[in-house]
């Protein structure tokens, strides 16, 4: 499954560009964010996504989770959401 980072100075509309682009391609992509700043541009990316699918008769669904990532030494606790087009 595709993989695109998010953080706090992540612009939305790019994200949301290349979740669409990835969505169309693979149909199912994961986002992961560290932090409340960058899932807050995730979500926005998201919905912005959506408005790019919805005229094709696509909708987008999400599914969060946790997940822990080892960065020098330290388990730092991430989110991961599951995006998918139907």
């Amino acid at each position: 499954m595709e993989m695109i980072r998010v953080s706090s100075s992540s612009k939305p509309s790019k994200v949301a560009g290349a979740l669409t682009s990835l969505l169309r391609e693979h149909q199912s992509v994961q986002i992961q964010v560290i932090g409340a700043a960058a899932l807050n541009q995730a979500m926005k990316a998201i919905a912005i996504a959506r408005g790019y699918m919805a005229p094709g008769g696509y909708e987008i669904y999400c599914t969060p989770s946790f997940y822990d990532l080892t960065i020098d030494d330290q388990v730092i606790t991430s989110l991961r959401l599951n995006v998918e087009m139907h």
